[in-house]
C-alpha cells in the first residue's frame, strides 16, 4: 500500500506545513541565515524577521508582541511556565490546581513539581469532560498559586468555559495558565478578553513547522516567571538558546494565514464533523464522546461497543487516526482523558479520536465512514 492510499485524519496531532509557510523559511536557510543575535547586517535582518513573526503570532491570539516568548514547542513552553511560576512565587504558597484530563505534558510536570514539594489538586470531570465550577472554587485556597486547565482537550475537544474560569480563578487572586494548543487556529482565541495570566501553543498544530512554539505571559497581570535554563539573554533570559529563526518565521507566516482563514476554516470543519458523526452514529454500540457539548469543529472522539480496540485500529490500515495522545499513542493503555470521564478499559480502548484538516474532503469522510463501518461490522465480539 501507498502512502496516497492513505486518507489522514490525525490533524491534532500534527499538520502538513502550508506551501506558503515553507516558502516564507527557505531565505532564512539560504540568503538570511544570520545568528538573531549577532550584532551585524544578517543578524539585524534575522532579529526583524523574528519580531516580525512575534507580532504575527500577536495578531492571532490578540496580545502584545513584547508577552510572547518563543520555545521548541508547546511542552517546552509548559515546562517552563509551570517550573518557572511555581518557583518564582513558592513564597506565597505551594498548592496548584489542575485537572485530570490535561495534556500529559502538564500532568508529569506536575508530578515533577510535587517531588520538589508542591501539592496539587486534581480535579475530575463528568461523563462528558466537564469540570465542576463549584468544586473549582472550593478548592482553592490561600496557598494556592496557580490554576492551570487547557482550552481545548486534545482528544475529545471539549472547550472549558476559560472566561467564566478565569474570572473564578483571579477573584481568588490566583493565576490561570491555559494550554491553548488544540484551539489556535480552530476557534476565536483572544487572550485579553479571556484573561489567561499564562498561555501556550505550538506551531504544527496550525500547518507551521516543527519544532517551535510559544509562551505567553501577561504583561497587565504582571506575570514573571523565575529563570531556570542558562546559557545566555536570547528572549529576555526566559530560553536561552540560539532562535530557530527559519522556524520562527514559519510560525509567524502560519499564524497570518490561520488569522486571515479563520471563519472559513470553522465552518468547513465543522461540516465535515457532522457529516462524519452523522454516518458513524447509523452504527449500533457507537457513542461520540462529549456529543452536545462545546467542541472543536475538527475533533470527533467515538467509542464502539463489543469491538477488540486493538483489531480495530490495525484494521484500519487505510486511516490515519490516533486512539489518543500522540504522546501516548505508541502505548497500548487505554486514554487517562476517558478513564477520567468514567469509561471503563476495553471501552476507552476501543475508541478512537478522527481530527480533520484543510485538506480533507467530504469524499475522504465519506470512505472513512464505509470503512470504518465495514471494519466495526467485522470485528463486533457482542450482539447489542
Amino acid at each position: 500500500m501507498v502512502l496516497s492510499d492513505k486518507i489522514y485524519l490525525d490533524f491534532n496531532a500534527t499538520t502538513p506545513v502550508e506551501p506558503d509557510v515553507v516558502k516564507a523559511m527557505i531565505p532564512f536557510f539560504t540568503e538570511s541565515f544570520g545568528n538573531a543575535s549577532s550584532d551585524h547586517s544578517f543578524g539585524w535582518a534575522a532579529d526583524d524577521a523574528v519580531e516580525n513573526a512575534r507580532g504575527q503570532v500577536a495578531r492571532l491570539v490578540n496580545c502584545r508582541p513584547i508577552e510572547l516568548t518563543f520555545t521548541s514547542g508547546a511542552t517546552e513552553a509548559i515546562n517552563l511556565a509551570l517550573f518557572g511560576f511555581c518557583m518564582s512565587n513558592k513564597s506565597k504558597g505551594n498548592h496548584i490546581v489542575t485537572c485530570g484530563t490535561e495534556h500529559k505534558a502538564t500532568l508529569e510536570t506536575m508530578e515533577a513539581l510535587e517531588r520538589q514539594g508542591f501539592v496539587v489538586t486534581y480535579l475530575g470531570v463528568d461523563k462528558q469532560g466537564n469540570i465542576d465550577l463549584e468544586e473549582l472554587e472550593k478548592v482553592i485556597l490561600p496557598s494556592t498559586l496557580l490554576v492551570c486547565i487547557m482550552m481545548a482537550n486534545n482528544e475529545t475537544g471539549l472547550v472549558h468555559p476559560i472566561k467564566n474560569i478565569s474570572k473564578l480563578v483571579h477573584a481568588k487572586h490566583v493565576a490561570l495558565m491555559s494550554d491553548i494548543t488544540q484551539a489556535v487556529g480552530k476557534i476565536p482565541v483572544d487572550l485579553k478578553e479571556l484573561g489567561i495570566d499564562m498561555a501556550i501553543f505550538s506551531s504544527h498544530k496550525i500547518y507551521g513547522p516543527k519544532g517551535v512554539g510559544v509562551l505567553y505571559m501577561n504583561k497587565d497581570n504582571h506575570t514573571t516567571i523565575a529563570k531556570h535554563l542558562f546559557g545566555g539573554n536570547h528572549e529576555k533570559g526566559v530560553r536561552p538558546g540560539t532562535l530557530n529563526v527559519p522556524g520562527i518565521v514559519g510560525f509567524g507566516a502560519a499564524c497570518k494565514i490561520a488569522s486571515a482563514h479563520l471563519e472559513e476554516y470553522h465552518q468547513n470543519q465543522l461540516d465535515l464533523r457532522n457529516r462524519l458523526e452523522e454516518g458513524l452514529l447509523d452504527l449500533e454500540g457507537v457513542t461520540i464522546n462529549c456529543h452536545g457539548q462545546e467542541r472543536l469543529p475538527n475533533t470527533t472522539n467515538v467509542s464502539f461497543a463489543g469491538v477488540d480496540g486493538t483489531k480495530l485500529l490495525r484494521h484500519l490500515n487505510t486511516l490515519a487516526l490516533s486512539r489518543g495522545s500522540a504522546c501516548t499513542s505508541n502505548q497500548v493503555n487505554p486514554s487517562h482523558v476517558l478513564k477520567a470521564m468514567g469509561m471503563e478499559d476495553v471501552d476507552a480502548l476501543a475508541s478512537l479520536r478522527i481530527s480533520t484538516g484543510r485538506s480533507t474532503t467530504l469524499d475522504d469522510i465519506q470512505k472513512a465512514v464505509f470503512k470504518i463501518k465495514t471494519v466495526v461490522g467485522q470485528l463486533k465480539t457482542v450482539v447489542l
